[in-house]
């Protein structure tokens, strides 16, 4: 069974999984009077990074620039959540767990498992849920980690679309040739008025 085409790719579906354990973090975590703005603008980066993927992988074939765009803004709408874990840890007095951490080196296995196609019903939903750890050391360590991943994914696919751009050029670009090509063949051809 085929499902849109963002489903498939690896920065959606850990965007996906951010989004919504963000949601879940926000709730448990992050006070809605006391810090409103904060929990609001955690919640739309997380739902920003998911969505401007979508939108920029359904501008592939007709723009690979504003793909290209709107992958940076998912990028830069990740960076923003990554130094929001890290200013709740820090405002908590709680560790940052180096990437070397076996508890680092676990969620990251989680991740994996999580983000791959085979946790992918029929439908293009993740099977099995991603769960929000219990204490907020690991709840945010743990996001701070996909975060992380994420956005090294994210420049990853950015340098593979601006690769595809200068190697196949740009829709315009393409589509210019396309009508030279055509233009050239009506003047060549011996039932052209010009000939």
């Amino acid at each position: 069974m085929s499902f849109p085409r963002y489903k498939y790719l690896l920065t959606y579906r850990y965007a996906e999984i951010i989004y919504d354990l963000t949601f879940l973090f926000c709730q448990k975590w992050v006070s809605e009077i006391k810090d409103r703005r904060t929990r609001d603008q955690m919640e739309q980066a997380a739902r920003s990074g998911k969505q401007n993927i979508v939108e920029g992988v359904g501008q592939t074939e007709t723009s690979k620039s504003g793909e290209i765009k709107l992958l940076g803004v998912a990028k830069a709408s990740l960076d923003e959540l990554l130094a929001d874990y890290e200013d709740f840890l820090r405002k908590n007095n709680l560790p940052i767990w180096p990437k070397v951490d076996q508890r680092v080196l676990r969620f990251r296995k989680i991740g994996y498992d999580l983000s791959s196609l085979g946790n992918l019903s029929g439908l293009g939903n993740l099977r099995h849920k991603p769960i929000l750890p219990i204490e907020p050391v690991d709840a945010a360590n743990f996001l701070l980690t996909l975060c992380h991943m994420e956005t090294y994914l994210l420049d990853r696919q950015i340098l593979a679309a601006k690769d595809r751009l200068v190697k196949e050029g740009g829709v315009n670009e393409n589509l210019l040739k396309k009508r030279l090509e055509y233009r050239k063949m009506k003047l060549n051809s011996p039932y052209s008025s010009n000939g």
